[in-house]
Formats: structure tokens, C-alpha cells, sequence
């Protein structure tokens, strides 16, 4: 049996705060309801109560359109990131990248932190990074926060995401990583993977939705040009990549999935030469590298910008 007796605060409540909250909370109804049975690997002590702070007074709002629905105790903070972080058990770290130096930097933020378990979601900046800056390299552990570095990505919103949760040295308590990874479930699959290539994982996960965006754009718009309807030809791409998709995550290997399509002589060996000869499979992979190669500037403020001063 598990108590719902922890407090779960994000620090920054757009659609990546909201997702991740929505699926928590979707996963503790159905809990609560018997739809969900707990598991050898659930936490014994869940969140049950929900903080989302932001630095937009509009983003009360568009929390509870989102999340009211849950009938959770669920509180909304605008500029009172202490109070929230105070009062929380886990904290998300959700606002921008280069924003996270004045969201943790606030007096008193370093004293509401100890002890508790901190969960940063920022591209490009590292729970290295995260820690040289509360505590300066300071050895003394009496205030320290744990802290883990995640990568969910915005299928979150409809708990079909890739998170990878980076491994930690010295690792997170048992109870923590346990807990991040029981979070991170609920919106989807987890992948544990060394720190060295978070970034890597930043562009593969969290920059891939908009990659595959493209691609099926495109699929959709070559059947448009051959005389289907529009919305048809989206659902088509969209269920098309989605079965592909469910086949390889059940074992089947790309390449050998291609093959099995490719008859000799047929129409998908004449698209595969086509998409060969524009160059996709070096495009695609070109695009993971440079995404790679900017997620490991993001953290040093040196790619994007704090839109008029706000961030979420």
C-alpha cells in the first residue's frame, strides 16, 4: 500500500510542468480506482499534492484548464518560487535553460532545497552544473539537495514519452532514483544512461518529436500531390509511422523491417532509392549531431534567449 503524503513542485508550469504533473496524477486515480495495481518497484511514499509556479500570471489558468479536472489539491504560485520550493518533497526544474541561475540563485532557495529530491529537465545543463552553483563545491552535504538530470519530451502531454534519467556519481539514493523513475513512467518509457551523453539524448528525444514531425509532413504532402485529402493523408503518415514504430519497439529491427517491405522490382525499393539519392539517412543523422552539438551550449546561455524576461 502507498501513502500519497508527498508534495510535488514545479518550478516553471508550461506544457513540458503540466504534462509531467497530468501524468502523475492520472497514474495516482487510477491507483486510487484499482485500474493500476502497485508494482514491486513502486514507491511506498507517492506525491499528493501539486505546486506549479510560474513567473506568468496567465499561467494560473492554463494550469488549472489543464490539470483542475484531476480534483487534486492542487495549488498555483505566480512569482513565489520560494514558497513552492519550501513547501515541496520533489521539485521540478521546468523554466528555460538559461534561466535556472535566477530561478535557484533567489535568497533563501539553496536553504528550501535541502534534502529534497530536485528533478531538472533543462537541455543543455547538467546536475554538475546545477550543483557547482547551489553549493560552490562545497563538500559539506548539510544543505545539499538531490539532484537528477532528466530528458522527457513533449509526448509527455499524452504519456508517450522517452525520458532518459542520467546516472549520477556518487548515484542517488536508492529511494530517489526510485522515485524519479516511478515519476517518469507515468508518462511514458525510461532509459537510464550515463551523463556523458545527455546531450546526445537531449537531441534524439527531446529534439526527435520535431524531426519526425517533418518527415511525416512530408509523407503527407507527397500523398496530397498524388490526390489525397489532406487530413486523410496525416492520419495515414501519422498511423504509418505509429505501427512502424510499435514494430520495432517489440523487437523487430529496422533494417530487417525495411527488407521485409522492399520487393524486388516494387515501389517501396523505387521510394527507398529516391529518399537514398536526396541524401535522408545522412539529413536525418546530420540533424541529431547538430542538435547534439547546441544542446551543449544551451546551459552556457550562449544558444536562445530569455524571451522579455520570463520564462516556464
Amino acid at each position: 500500500m502507498t501513502n500519497n503524503d508527498l508534495t510535488f513542485t514545479t518550478l516553471g508550469s508550461g506544457v513540458m510542468g503540466c504534462a509531467i504533473m497530468g501524468g502523475i496524477m492520472a497514474s495516482l486515480i487510477e491507483l486510487r480506482s484499482g485500474k493500476e495495481i502497485p508494482q514491486d518497484d513502486t514507491p511506498s511514499h507517492l506525491p499528493g499534492k501539486f505546486i506549479a509556479c510560474d513567473m506568468r500570471k496567465e499561467a494560473e489558468t492554463q494550469v488549472q484548464n489543464a490539470l483542475g479536472h484531476y480534483k487534486l489539491p492542487l495549488t498555483t504560485l505566480t512569482n513565489e518560487n520560494l514558497r513552492g520550493t519550501k513547501e515541496a518533497d520533489i521539485i521540478l526544474l521546468a523554466c528555460k535553460p538559461w534561466a535556472f541561475k535566477d530561478v535557484l540563485g533567489a535568497e533563501g532557495m539553496k536553504e528550501a532545497l535541502a534534502g529534497k529530491l530536485l528533478i531538472s529537465i533543462l537541455a543543455g545543463v547538467t546536475a554538475e552544473q546545477i550543483e557547482e552553483f547551489l553549493y560552490d563545491n562545497d563538500a559539506s552535504a548539510q544543505y545539499k539537495c538531490h539532484i537528477v538530470k532528466v530528458m522527457p519530451n513533449t509526448a509527455s502531454m499524452v504519456r508517450e514519452s522517452t525520458t532518459v534519467i542520467a546516472a549520477r556519481n556518487p548515484p542517488l539514493p536508492e529511494t530517489q532514483l526510485t522515485l524519479a523513475t516511478w515519476i517518469f513512467s507515468r508518462i511514458g518509457r525510461v532509459a537510464h544512461l550515463p551523463a556523458s551523453v545527455m546531450d546526445a539524448a537531449t537531441a534524439l528525444v527531446g529534439s526527435g518529436p520535431a524531426f519526425v514531425a517533418v518527415m511525416l509532413e512530408a509523407m503527407a504532402d507527397g500523398a496530397v500531390a498524388m490526390g489525397i485529402p489532406r487530413a486523410e493523408a496525416q492520419m495515414m503518415a501519422a498511423q504509418t509511422m505509429r505501427g512502424t514504430a510499435a514494430l520495432v519497439l517489440n523487437g523487430e529491427h529496422p533494417a530487417i523491417l525495411k527488407d521485409k517491405v522492399c520487393t524486388p522490382g516494387g515501389c517501396t525499393i523505387g521510394g527507398i532509392m529516391a529518399m537514398e539519392e536526396a541524401g535522408v539517412r545522412g539529413g536525418v543523422s546530420r540533424a541529431i549531431r547538430e542538435a547534439t552539438m547546441v544542446s551543449s551550449k544551451l546551459g552556457q546561455g550562449v544558444a536562445g534567449s530569455n524571451v522579455n524576461g520570463t520564462w516556464r
